[in-house]
């Protein structure tokens, strides 16, 4: 039941325009009418052309590469919003860039996952509407409500229909220490038996492989993440687990395809039969298509959780 008298208005930036698409066809609404471009020096520019007073606003918008321009429009996008007398505005951000800069780890670090919450809260959101963010203390960078989805059970359900519910002879692996907890319940989503890649990061995107902890012999193995940037971590752990484990066939998941630098070609070259990915980065149009690469929507994900915050009712069961 409706407690409030606002129309909901779903608007989208640059970064995944068809992401955005996928959302409003699920709620039965039209995209609004906005447009985001950018000046002949690079500033940011955004119109909107259709009323938004007392409206309940979301803004479709990730993070992802170019991410500062893509930041920047975010930021600006609430801000005319704002200015237009929106009633509320959710910023919906399928992936959170900066997330990995969630702490300091030697002098003189900035927090810089803190600063962009800072950014996003001051440019005038009410509420944030994210997907598995990298570290779930990011959700404390805020002053306002973040909702954290999860996309584990979209690769549960993919898996499933592949492979069936507690088949012995499919293993869950997780690529490395800090993400057993996921992993683990992962596996229970599963009801299949897990292992652990243990692996030592000397420099940022190289890590070098220690042992693996569990019986992967013969076993087909399904690695978990929740992003693949470089894609270096994750073909090493598939390497390892086939050299070093005698796993026979590795698939693997990960919720954002960031998909930098030569990650492409090493995908290619790893024993990795397939990737799954969710939408929520869209595929890099300047790199050839990768036949090992499949993707998931979360549109219907984001559009239960938009209807239930419009709504005001609990969306407590969309993280179970």
């Amino acid at each position: 039941m409706i407690s409030h008298g606002k129309e909901l208005k779903v608007f989208a930036g640059n970064s995944n325009p068809a992401l955005a698409v996928g959302i409003c066809q699920s709620l039965g609404k039209k995209l609004g009418d906005s447009v985001a471009k950018r000046f002949a020096d690079g500033e940011c520019s955004v119109s909107v052309h259709e009323p938004v007073r007392g409206a309940d606003v979301f803004i479709v918008q990730s993070t992802c590469k170019p991410v500062n321009d893509n930041m920047m429009e975010l930021l600006v996008m609430i801000d005319a919003m704002k200015r237009a007398s929106a009633g509320r505005i959710t910023a919906v951000i399928p992936y959170f860039g900066y997330a990995r800069q969630d702490r300091k780890t030697k002098s003189r670090d900035p927090i810089s996952a803190k600063l962009v919450a800072n950014l996003i809260t001051r440019a005038g959101a009410d509420r944030v509407l994210t997907l598995d963010l990298h570290a779930n203390q990011i959700q404390g960078f805020f002053d306002i409500p973040v909702d954290d989805l999860r996309g584990a059970h979209l690769f549960a359900n993919h898996f499933v229909d592949r492979f069936g519910k507690g088949n012995p002879d499919v293993m869950v692996v997780s690529p490395d220490v800090g993400s057993v907890g996921r992993v683990r319940s992962f596996a229970h989503k599963l009801e299949m038996n897990m292992a652990i890649v243990d692996k030592r990061r000397e420099v940022a995107n190289q890590s070098e492989v220690m042992n693996i902890i569990g019986d992967v012999r013969g076993k087909t193995v399904i690695l978990l993440d929740d992003m693949v940037d470089t894609a270096g971590s994750l073909c090493n752990a598939a390497s390892a687990l086939i050299e070093l484990g005698g796993a026979r066939e590795i698939y693997a998941c990960a919720s954002h395809g960031v998909l930098s630098g030569n990650a492409l070609e090493r995908l290619a070259a790893s024993p990795i039969r397939e990737l799954t990915l969710l939408d929520t980065i869209p595929f890099p149009a300047d790199q050839p298509a990768c036949d090992k690469i499949k993707y998931l929507s979360v549109a219907p994900v984001f559009a239960e959780a938009i209807e239930r915050i419009y709504e005001e009712v609990s969306i407590s069961t969309l993280f179970e």
